[in-house]
């Protein structure tokens, strides 16, 4: 059975480094993890790896526009919304918390709304990659398009192993 991994990120050198790009941090250690030699293919409005049955998937749209993607990868592939797994980042975890879920609200964030939006439903799978909350007042959408903390830095390479580990065991890969 054919599955989809869609990794969120915003497309850019100055956004890699965000907690908003934790997605596709987490996409470079699944193409590790599996030894992936493949280069990017360009298509719905994406970039992709299709290895076996699984569909890696890595929206070039912004963030608030991912479903976009999402919606015309999957109906090309003949993937269901249950099949899909959406990598994202969290501010309602805990910083280096990740959780599997399957549905459930959006959490304020727009690029799950966007998946939701253009799906027609919210039955898709989600990877949570908690990136903590921001504090001193500090607005949302700033700190989700600031870069980790140095002490951050340091152990978000633990989480992004495990993240990955997750959407690896979830692809069956």
């Amino acid at each position: 059975m054919a599955k989809m991994i869609v990794f969120l990120g915003n497309p850019g050198i100055q956004y890699r480094l965000t907690r908003h790009n934790v997605g596709f941090m987490v996409c470079d250690k699944v193409l590790k993890l599996m030894g992936e030699s493949s280069s990017w293919q360009t298509k719905f409005h994406a970039l992709f790896i299709k290895s076996g049955p699984c569909v890696l998937l890595k929206p070039q749209t912004f963030m608030n526009e991912s479903g976009v993607s999402v919606q015309e990868a999957s109906k090309f592939f003949g993937i269901a919304p249950s099949d899909i797994l959406v990598v994202h980042d969290d501010i309602e975890l805990p910083f280096g918390e990740v959780r599997r879920q399957l549905g459930g609200g959006m959490g304020g964030h727009n690029g799950l709304r966007s998946v939701r939006q253009h799906l027609g439903t919210d039955a898709f799978c989600r990877l949570r990659i908690g990136v903590g909350r921001p504090s001193g007042g500090m607005q949302v959408a700033d700190y989700v398009l600031a870069r980790f903390s140095p002490l951050e830095e340091k152990q978000l390479e633990i989480t992004l192993e495990s993240a990955a580990q997750d959407a690896l065991q979830y692809s069956g890969a």
